[in-house]
């Protein structure tokens, strides 16, 4: 029997005393972000202190102008001591989505991601059909009657469109109504500042190179860009080419900070991105997401008797022939 919001809300708040130091870590992306937010503002005059705490490095444009402009209080995980807090959070993440969070144990995992084999805690809220963290989160705060300031309903107004691709990826009747309510208290001017401030100077040379050396073979569009600045150019990239027409699918990697990261995109037509990712890399690392947008991470030295990852040209045929197998 599925359980009504405000009993939602009353088994997430059983989970928690007066006395509690709460640390929420996060993968920041708008929506962990906002859903972070929101949780805090759940818990505020009911916990001791909530903290946010980020584990990866930020550098993309409207992640940074997001956290500037509705004033996040996010800290990098490397400078918070665990020992200084008795009850962990997670926000559209789960233990097993990256190393620096399998070292935590949470209480709580409220998330909209496919359950992981490592996502147990006393209280779990998630919903895979979802297409954002945020949607679930604001169900919590109107169950609260909590009216969200302008900064956090912007926040998550963004979240939310930007997980579904404006509603052009899964996305359920509750993501809609999510947005719908959030819509009335949103500062949408402040909201377009985050949204235009997707693009950075140096990420242009590697469009470039994606539009000189794509391959495309009966819709489906591959990529390899060797080394990036940041693991966000690919996901850009990927974005950019599903505009094109003719384009089902649009597979884009490239190297960062010793991983590979392959980005799956595709038109959602009887198609599943997150089972592709993890039939084709998920033996060497990290893999899944959903039907239309997936992601994988592979350590480098897990690859490198298998194929030379200094040679671009090497490294995007070896890519494309695992690619094949599951995809052609």
């Amino acid at each position: 029997m599925s359980l009504t919001p405000k009993e939602r809300l009353k088994r997430l708040y059983d989970q928690f005393k007066s006395e509690d130091r709460v640390l929420i870590p996060i993968n920041a992306d708008p929506d962990a972000i906002a859903s972070a937010m929101a949780i805090k503002r759940l818990l505020w005059r009911k916990t001791a202190t909530v903290t946010i705490a980020h584990i990866n490095e930020i550098k993309r444009p409207d992640n940074l102008t997001m956290i500037r402009l509705i004033g996040v209080p996010l800290q990098p995980i490397k400078n918070v001591d665990p020992k200084g807090f008795n009850c962990i959070v997670m926000a559209d993440s789960q233990p097993d989505h990256h190393k620096d969070l399998a070292a935590f144990a949470p209480q709580v995992i409220i998330d909209h991601h496919p359950m992981g084999n490592c996502a147990k805690a006393p209280f779990v809220d998630i919903r895979p059909k979802y297409g954002a963290a945020a949607s679930i989160l604001v169900e919590y705060l109107r169950a609260a009657k909590i009216k969200p300031s302008a900064n956090l309903a912007t926040g998550l107004y963004y979240a939310i469109k930007t997980d579904t691709s404006n509603f052009e990826r899964q996305t359920l009747i509750e993501d809609l109504n999510a947005f719908q309510y959030i819509f009335k208290h949103t500062n949408i001017h402040m909201a377009r500042r985050i949204e235009q401030a997707e693009m950075r100077m140096d990420f242009l040379k590697f469009f470039k190179r994606a539009i000189e050396e794509r391959r495309v073979r009966k819709g489906h569009l591959h990529v390899h860009l060797g080394r990036v600045i940041h693991p966000d150019i690919c996901v850009q990239i990927a974005d950019f080419f599903m505009h094109v027409d003719t384009v089902k699918w649009s597979i884009v990697s490239g190297i960062h900070q010793n991983k590979l990261v392959v980005i799956f995109r595709n038109d959602g037509v009887r198609k599943n991105a997150g089972l592709n990712a993890k039939k084709n890399f998920g033996r060497w690392g990290s893999a899944g997401g959903h039907k239309s947008a997936a992601r994988a991470e592979v350590p480098v030295e897990a690859i490198a008797s298998l194929v030379d990852y200094k040679d671009r040209k090497k490294t995007a045929n070896w890519i494309f022939n695992q690619i094949y197998g599951t995809q052609h």
